[in-house]
């Protein structure tokens, strides 16, 4: 992926809800200006949710969500329902659109209800108001009261628009503007950790798994940051760190590494310089790196038999020495020196039955949207199942937990006040 265009997961996720033919996929089309979705007059043209990704003026990078109609009947359409019922795990703002002809229908008011629960930011979208054109004062005044009724039983702000004809788009615009969570500063992955001028060494061993001739998403993203921070990126693979660092004229602020070279790097890296990874700082901007400092300690608490989840955000094709497949089993084998079984699981997907599992072990979910991995952290705790990541797993593991989250005074004090009490 080219550092010029923003990766999906930092996209805000944009998802068109409602029943068939409600012209999800024509309001889709209205919004961009353009064909991004396929249109039909067939029920159930839409199957699969369909992801577009986009520059939206003036929101920026967005990404619009066609989802399947909800009415869909059958196994094949409680298959694509369930598929709906996902996107809502990874939406940012939620359109409900309404058909202006059939009004609000009991499924409406349960996934407006669903939305609400999520503390989503929602809007009802009015669509096909073409349909009631008299003409004059009454029409005005018969969609008004329609727009009243409306808002009442789906209990959110609802635009009256007509995607045929484009009208009141640029009022459902606007409040999808109105509606964007605000993030800041406080999600960045590295840039608030740094000032102008500061050097920053990033450790990136060369990847099997990543596409010939490229660096893997973190690292792209990491350097990115640190560009838009003023601050500068020193790239070295982890056999040269040492004498990188002993070239360098002054002091990096950080060193960052990849968390398969972990223990070499900690080994190269004088303690006076902070160390951590870039799982660590994904752990940050996607998650919750405070639970999984806890989850930790989960650890030492493996016995025989127990079965550990590792999750990933993505589908790769695997590796002779996979992280997730290969090396996370063997590390953690060798550290409890227990027999654990393990589960596997990647991609859009996420186990519905984790009560099975002694413990979760996910990847820094760079592919995954901050609202989808604090999802799934929400999912494993409401189980009772203890969750870390990649990084703080291995750091852990090698024995180098605390200086990798010393940078991060919360997860620090997590950590600490997780140890067990003697």
């Amino acid at each position: 992926m080219s550092l010029n265009h923003t990766p999906r997961s930092n996209r805000l996720h944009i998802a068109i809800f409602g029943r068939s033919n409600a012209g999800k996929s024509s309001l889709i089309n209205a919004i961009t200006g353009q064909d991004a979705a396929v249109v039909s007059p067939v029920k159930g043209t839409t199957t699969d949710p369909v992801y577009k990704a986009m520059e939206l003026l003036p929101l920026g990078p967005v990404v619009f969500i066609d989802t399947a109609g909800l009415d869909e009947t059958g196994e094949l359409g409680e298959l694509r329902k369930q598929k709906t019922a996902q996107v809502l795990h990874k939406t940012d703002i939620a359109l409900i659109a309404i058909d202006a002809a059939c009004g609000v229908l009991p499924l409406d008011r349960e996934l407006a209800g669903s939305v609400r629960s999520r503390g989503i930011p929602a809007i009802g979208v009015l669509n096909k108001t073409d349909v009631l054109a008299t003409g004059g004062p009454s029409q005005e005044e018969e969609l008004a009261a329609l727009v009243t009724r409306t808002e009442q039983e789906l209990g959110m702000k609802v635009i009256p628009v007509s995607a045929l004809k484009r009208d009141g788009i640029p009022e459902l615009m606007k409040a999808i503007g109105a509606s964007v969570p605000e993030a800041g500063d406080k999600f960045r992955i590295i840039g608030d950790l740094v000032s102008p001028g500061d050097l920053v060494v990033l450790v990136v061993p060369v990847d099997q798994a990543a596409p010939k001739g490229r660096l893997i998403l973190p690292q792209q993203q990491t350097i990115r940051d640190l560009l838009e921070s003023d601050a500068i990126a020193v790239v070295t693979k982890e056999f040269e760190l040492k004498e990188t660092l002993e070239s360098l004229g002054k002091k990096p602020r950080l060193v960052v590494t990849d968390s398969q070279v972990f223990l070499k790097a900690a080994a190269d890296t004088p303690r006076d310089i902070p160390l951590t990874s870039f799982s660590i700082l994904f752990a940050r901007q996607k998650g919750n790196l405070e639970e999984l400092a806890r989850g930790a300690r989960a650890i030492d608490r493996l016995q025989d038999g127990d079965r550990v989840l590792i999750a990933e955000g993505c589908t790769h094709h695997s590796q002779a020495d996979d992280i997730g497949t290969v090396k996370l089993p063997r590390w953690l084998r060798q550290a409890t020196g227990k027999q654990l079984e393990f589960g596997f699981a990647s991609g859009m997907s996420f186990p519905d039955d984790l009560e099975d599992y002694a413990l979760i072990v996910h990847c820094g979910g760079c592919m995954l949207s901050r609202r989808e991995m604090l999802w799934r952290m929400e999912q494993a705790l409401d189980a009772g199942v203890p969750i870390v990541n990649y990084g703080v797993a291995i750091a852990y593991v090698q024995g180098i937990l605390e200086r990798a989250v010393s940078p991060f005074p919360l997860a620090r004090m997590a950590w600490e006040e997780s140890m067990p009490q003697e």
